[in-house]
C-alpha cells in the first residue's frame, strides 16, 4: 500500500482528505480500534496514530494492531520516531521547522533514518509547522510559535518545505486549541505554494472545518472529537469539509 499515492490520487481530482488522528496515549488500544472504525464509517480516509507525550512501543504497538486488526484504512505513524511500530503502513517524516532545538528540526530524524530504511517503510516527508497558541504539542518540541496573524511568515515556511522537495506541509495549532489556523493564514499559504497542504488542532465544529476547506485547505485532521467519541460531530465535519 502506498499511502501518499492514495492520498494524491484522491487530491488530484479535486477531493478533500479528512484524517482522524488518535493518540495510543488517550485510550485503550481496543476503545482505540472503536474509534477507528467509527470514523471509517463517516468517510475519513486516513489514520494518524501517535502524539506529543506518552507514546511508548507497547501503547502504540497494540494501538496499530488492534486498528489493523478490524479497519481497512491506512494507518500513518507521526510524532515520535523512536517508538515507531512495524505494523504502519507509512510514516509522516516530519521536520518541526520552527521549533528552537535542532533535535526536532533534523537531529531525530538522523537518528532513526538508518532503521527507518531497514525496514523499508515508506516515508512522507513534511513540514511541520507549530502555530499560536500550540498547546502542549508546541511546549514539547520547544517551538517559536508562528503567530495566528503571521500569513507572511506561514507562506515562508511553505515555500521553504516546497523548495526543501517535501512532500506536504503540516500546519497545526495543537490538539485541543479553542481555535485552528486562520481561514486568511490557509488562504495564503495555497496562493503561493504548490504542495498540499494539511491542517490540524482546533477543527470542532462543521463551520470551522468548512471555512478551511473553502480556504483552500487539502487535508484536515481531527482529534478531539473523534477521541471523545462524538460521532455525531465528527461526521458533521467530514461532510461539511468535503463539501463545504
Amino acid at each position: 500500500m502506498n499511502v501518499w499515492k492514495l492520498i494524491m490520487e484522491k487530491l488530484q481530482v479535486g477531493s478533500k482528505v479528512h484524517v482522524t488522528v488518535i493518540d495510543p496515549a488517550d485510550q485503550g488500544s481496543d476503545q482505540a480500534a472503536e474509534i477507528a472504525v467509527e470514523a471509517s464509517k463517516l468517510g475519513t480516509d486516513v489514520l494518524f496514530v501517535g502524539g506529543s507525550t506518552g507514546v511508548t512501543s507497547e501503547n502504540l504497538e497494540a494501538t496499530v494492531l488492534a486498528i489493523k486488526d478490524r479497519c481497512g484504512l491506512p494507518v500513518v505513524f507521526f510524532a515520535r520516531s523512536q517508538a515507531l511500530s512495524v505494523h504502519c503502513d507509512a510514516i509522516l517524516f516530519l521536520s518541526i521547522l520552527n521549533s528552537r532545538n535542532l533535535r526536532y528540526v533534523i537531529g531525530e530524524h538522523v537518528a532513526a533514518a538508518p532503521y527507518i530504511h531497514k525496514l523499508g517503510f515508506e516515508t512522507i516527508s513534511t513540514g511541520y509547522v507549530i502555530v499560536e497558541p500550540g498547546m502542549t504539542v508546541g511546549k514539547a518540541a520547544e517551538a517559536n510559535l508562528l503567530p495566528r496573524e503571521g500569513v507572511t511568515e506561514a507562506v515562508a515556511y511553505g515555500l521553504t518545505a516546497q523548495f526543501f522537495g517535501m512532500d506536504l506541509l503540516f500546519l497545526e495549532a495543537g490538539s485541543g486549541a479553542s481555535e485552528p489556523v486562520s481561514p486568511a493564514m490557509v488562504r495564503g499559504v495555497k496562493e503561493n505554494v504548490k504542495i498540499p497542504l494539511l491542517v490540524s488542532g482546533g477543527i470542532d465544529t462543521a463551520e470551522k472545518a468548512a471555512s478551511l476547506s473553502r480556504a483552500g485547505a487539502d487535508i484536515i485532521g481531527t482529534g478531539t472529537v473523534a477521541e471523545n467519541r462524538d460521532f455525531g460531530r465528527l461526521e458533521a465535519i467530514i461532510r461539511s469539509f468535503k463539501n463545504p
